[in-house]
């Protein structure tokens, strides 16, 4: 049973920041790319970042520069490190993985396992 569970979530204030994890269960992390999505009150989920199983990163157009996602495969476990956060990034976080060998360009969908997701709040 595949199981992502999230963590580091919080309240911060605008400037500051937070670093997410996501320990992954019951797949072979190495081959899975790993995302992350955020969904705020009364928006719709959307995409924040994603780390293929080759390393490589993708970003939505409100977080690049700001937002890093990195993965540790020994401890299989994904990684969102945020900075300069603003209140507008205030929302639930959730890890996704799709895979294995995800070989396509698209990081934006369709990931196969998603984790219950947690809270940031960034105060103004």
């Amino acid at each position: 049973q595949v199981q992502l569970v999230e963590s580091g979530g919080g309240l911060v204030q605008a400037g500051g920041s937070l670093r997410l994890s996501c320990a992954a269960s019951g797949l072979s992390f190495s081959t899975y790319a790993m995302g992350w999505y955020r969904q705020a009150p009364g928006k719709e989920r959307e995409f924040v970042g994603a780390v293929s199983w080759r390393l490589n990163t993708y970003y939505a157009a409100s977080v690049k520069g700001r937002f890093t996602v990195s993965r540790d495969n020994a401890k299989n476990t994904a990684f969102l490190q945020m900075n300069s956060l603003k209140p507008e990034d205030t929302a639930v976080y959730f890890c996704a993985a799709k895979g294995p060998y995800y070989g396509g360009s698209s990081y934006g969908s369709s990931y196969d396992y998603w984790g219950q997701g947690t809270q940031v709040t960034v105060s103004s």
